[in-house]
């Protein structure tokens, strides 16, 4: 009888420890792929700005240095999304894109500034539609951002509570991922305004 009991809390711990690992792999692999919704949208977002710095070049001849910049910082924040796609886990990377967000922001920004000299710019329906596209983009960024924190929290709270954390370094979920936020607080809760 007591082999019985013996062996029936055995098979119990190796369940319980099983379970244990299946959810940090369900919880991971949700963050996962909660990036690669974030990365869906920010490829879409970086496609449709070579689009925008094409057609405002005819218009700002002389803003020449502003539209580099504008794909200067595209072509960094893209970098940064690709390593930031290899490992949605690893903190230097996910902040490695946050501020080259930050500076995309900024630069597309300036670029705006510049257009507001130029009426017909203003006027011209590519411009618009372009507008309109990246507008709509920048709202999925915003809520696939929030779905991917969310993951991550779960994540990092089912990591860190007892007993998965006892498990956790065994099953190669030593560390908690991050959350993709940016240095600037507000630009968390406003989109870049791209407006012509």
């Amino acid at each position: 009888m007591g082999g019985w009991i013996f062996w029936i809390v055995v098979i119990a711990l190796v369940l319980f420890v099983v379970t244990i690992y299946n959810r940090l792999v369900q919880l991971r692999n949700r963050y996962q792929n909660a990036f690669s919704q974030i990365e869906v949208q920010l490829k879409r977002r970086y496609d449709l700005i070579p689009n925008l710095v094409e057609t405002a070049k005819a218009y700002l001849t002389h803003e020449r240095e502003t539209l580099e910049a504008v794909t200067a910082a595209r072509n960094q924040a893209l970098a940064g999304l690709q390593a930031a796609a290899r490992d949605p886990g690893n903190a230097d990377a996910i902040r490695q894109l946050a501020s080259a967000e930050g500076a995309l922001g900024g630069a597309l920004g300036r670029l705006n500034v510049a257009v507001e000299a130029y009426p017909d710019l203003k006027a011209n329906q590519n411009i618009l539609q372009v507008q309109e596209e990246l507008t709509t983009t920048e709202n999925k960024v915003a809520f696939s951002r929030q779905a991917f924190n969310d993951s991550v929290m779960e994540y990092n709270t089912y990591r860190q509570s007892f007993p998965p954390v006892v498990f956790a370094g065994w099953f190669g979920h030593s560390k908690d991922a991050s959350l993709l936020e940016f240095e600037d607080s507000k630009q968390i809760q406003q989109a870049p305004k791209v407006q012509f």
